[in-house]
C-alpha cells in the first residue's frame, strides 16, 4: 500500500469513530432510563391511568384519588408535584399532613414538598379536573398529567383522561 491509500483509509476511520461518538447516548440520558426503573423498583402505584369517561361541564369539578406507596428498602423523598394543565390540581395527603393543592408551572409557584415517605407509607395524590377552565372551546376528549418529582429516580406520572360535553 502506498502513502495516499493509507491516509484515506484513516481519514475513513476517523470519521466512522467520530459518527459513532457522536450517537452514542447521553449520560444523562442513560440515567434518566436508570432512574425510571428505579421507581419502578421502590414504588407501588396500583394505577397511573384514571378515565372518568364523559363529563359534563355543567356539573363543574371531577376528583380522583391515586395512591402511591413505598414498597422499596429506602425512605423516598417526594420533592415537587405540579400538573400538565391550569385546569388541573393536586393534593398530596401523607401521614395526616395535606401538602398542595399544586397547580402548574407558570400559572403557580411551584414549592418544593421535600415530605419524606417512609418505607410501607402510602400517600394519596388527589386530583381535581375544572371541565370549566378552558370554556366552551374546551369540550371533548382531554389528557392530564400530574408530575411528582422524587428521590427514587424518574418522576412519577399520573395520567387522567376525560371526555367533556357542554
Amino acid at each position: 500500500m502506498n502513502k495516499q491509500t493509507l491516509i484515506i483509509i484513516a481519514g475513513v476511520v476517523v470519521i466512522v469513530a467520530g459518527f459513532i461518538w457522536l450517537a452514542r447516548p447521553a449520560a444523562d440520558t442513560i440515567r434518566k432510563e436508570e432512574k425510571t426503573d428505579a421507581v419502578s423498583d421502590f414504588l407501588e402505584i396500583p394505577e397511573k391511568y384514571y378515565d372518568f369517561g364523559n363529563i359534563s361541564m355543567a356539573n363543574g369539578n371531577v376528583s380522583h384519588a391515586f395512591k402511591v406507596k413505598n414498597a422499596g428498602s429506602e425512605k423516598i423523598t417526594l420533592d415537587k408535584m405540579y400538573t400538565s394543565c391550569m385546569c388541573t390540581s393536586a393534593v398530596m395527603q401523607l401521614n395526616g399532613k395535606e401538602y398542595g393543592p399544586f397547580g402548574m408551572p407558570g400559572h403557580v409557584g411551584i414549592p418544593k414538598i421535600n415530605a419524606m415517605l417512609e418505607l410501607g407509607d402510602e400517600a394519596v395524590i388527589e386530583i381535581v379536573f375544572d371541565p370549566n377552565a378552558h370554556g366552551p372551546a374546551g369540550i371533548g376528549k382531554i389528557e392530564r398529567t400530574v408530575i411528582i418529582e422524587n428521590s427514587a429516580g424518574g418522576p412519577i406520572m399520573l395520567n387522567f383522561s376525560a371526555n367533556v360535553t357542554p
